[in-house]
């Protein structure tokens, strides 16, 4: 690895930064344009019909957000000028072919002109559409590398995929890639066009039945989960977004490509300032339930290391490895996480966020201070579903179903019990894999990319990127609780 200056990389650098509005790509956009004003251009891609959808959604979805306080701050009435100069919008869809970029001339300036791509493109739904997860996470993929081969001074394509493409691995997972067509659980007949065609050949007979959207949509996310278990994978996300990772191996041919697997990503560390955060994700959703008082249980083993990183560091790595691999044909692996380095446990979560809202109670839309309590664990379904009906099912149905088998009766009647429940359930489906997740992701070529950057001149006081820096009470009781409440109680 050849390191040195980020910010002398950057300077007079075209990039294209594919699904720009996601979270991570927006701390990506501003942190570039915070540290480096002279980077040449920012080409961001995003999904629009044309240059004014785009137009909306880049002032909607990334200028306006809080998160470019600062940089709005440090330039003052220079700032639409600036913003106007370095950004270069580019309506587009990766999971159409040649990214559907119309317009002919924007895309042989991208073909001529782009040195760096960076993929953040993803649709993070567990439960998306089969359709569209394939599309998008998978398809796209394909779709960006193709693209990239036709950019004639690409010095280097990352593309930002998740640490759990592993399922749900056990021990110390691997820096490895996926093998194309081997699934995780050793069934055979995984093949990616396969795959597409069964979506092609479900969405025609559901059409030919008269089908109503709504009834596409549901079949369509049954599909995602039904293939995705099949060949070993808990959820359609991690499953789509593995099998875009078995593209870049078969696509790649001599381009130097970086994966960037991040774990559970929470809000930002220290930059653009500490606890930026937009919308609920994934342990947050547990967070936010809880400080609302509407989680009185958590199902899961408290012992379990719950690997989570903070989206400055992610950005940071993604930086430092962007310019570590430049002009370097590779293939490599980097996971982006905590659980080797830093570990944490479910167990601190549930002390860290009882003394919060203990201390700094919810206060609700009455205006009334919401009162939580210790939560009651729960070990398995079965204590699962026990809790479940005691709880609400008893008041409801009578005492008369004392003696019924009612963890039978709860699973069968499920659809007789109301909303609330079946959110719960849901909820409970989708990160049951995770509660019980009993890996730890190495972090070995990330540790070298550390070491390498630190002994190679990066700016390690801007690109910080080790967890072990992290002390965790202080980061979840005075940055990460409080973002949440700030921006996602909403």
């Amino acid at each position: 690895m050849e390191l040195g200056s980020i910010t002398h990389f950057l300077q007079d650098k075209n990039i294209l930064v594919i699904g720009a509005t996601g979270f991570l790509a927006k701390v990506f956009v501003e942190k570039i344009l915070r540290v480096q004003p002279n980077v040449k251009k920012l080409y961001l891609l995003l999904r629009a019909t044309d240059a004014k959808s785009a137009t909306t959604r880049l002032h909607n979805e990334i200028i306006e957000k809080d998160l470019f306080r600062l940089l709005k701050e440090n330039l003052g009435a220079n700032f639409n000028t600036f913003v106007s100069q370095k950004l270069t919008l580019v309506p587009g869809d990766i999971s159409q072919e040649d990214l559907n970029l119309k317009d002919s001339v924007l895309r042989e300036e991208i073909r001529n002109q782009t040195n760096v791509i960076i993929n953040f493109a993803a649709t993070t739904n567990f439960r998306e559409r089969y359709d569209v997860a394939l599309g998008i996470n998978t398809f796209g993929v394909k779709h960006v590398l193709s693209f990239a081969k036709t950019c004639i001074d690409l010095e280097v394509l990352v593309h930002v995929s998740t640490a759990y493409v592993c399922g749900e691995g056990k021990g110390l997972i691997l820096e490895d890639p996926y093998q194309l067509g081997v699934s995780l659980n050793g069934i055979s007949g995984l093949d990616i066009d396969v795959e597409k065609k069964v979506v092609e050949e479900k969405l025609n007979m559901l059409q030919e039945e008269g089908a109503s959207e709504k009834e596409i949509k549901m079949a369509m996310r049954d599909l995602g989960m039904e293939r995705a278990t099949q060949f070993g994978w808990p959820n359609t996300y991690v499953f789509t977004k593995a099998m875009g990772e078995m593209l870049v191996g078969t696509v790649k041919e001599n381009m130097s490509v970086v994966i960037v697997r991040p774990t559970i990503v929470l809000s930002t560390y220290r930059e653009p300032f500490p606890g930026w955060i937009e919308g609920v994700r994934t342990i947050d959703n547990y967070f936010v339930a809880y400080g609302k008082g509407k989680l009185k249980c958590f199902l899961g083993d408290l012992d379990v290391v719950c690997d989570v990183i903070p989206a400055d560091m992610v950005v940071n790595a993604i930086l430092v490895a962007m310019v570590a691999h430049a002009n370097h044909p590779c293939d490599i692996i980097y996971h982006v996480g905590s659980s080797v380095s830093n570990p944490v446990t479910y167990l601190k979560f549930e002390d860290y966020i009882y003394r919060y809202f203990t201390a700094k109670p919810y206060i609700n839309t009455d205006g009334k201070r919401v009162k939580i309590g210790k939560l009651t664990i729960l070990h398995n379904m079965d204590s699962f579903h026990r809790y479940m009906f005691i709880r609400y099912v008893l008041p409801a149905k009578g005492l008369e179903l004392v003696n019924a088998a009612f963890c039978q009766y709860f699973e069968h009647k499920c659809r007789d019990i109301n909303r609330k429940i079946k959110i719960v359930m849901q909820l409970v489906e989708v990160f049951k894999p995770y509660c019980f997740f009993n890996g730890v992701f190495d972090n070995m070529n990330t540790e070298k990319l550390l070491i390498a950057a630190k002994q190679g001149g990066v700016e390690m006081d801007l690109f910080y990127f080790d967890p072990k820096m992290i002390d965790w009470e202080d980061y979840f009781m005075n940055i990460h609780f409080p973002a949440l409440v700030k921006y996602a109680f909403k």
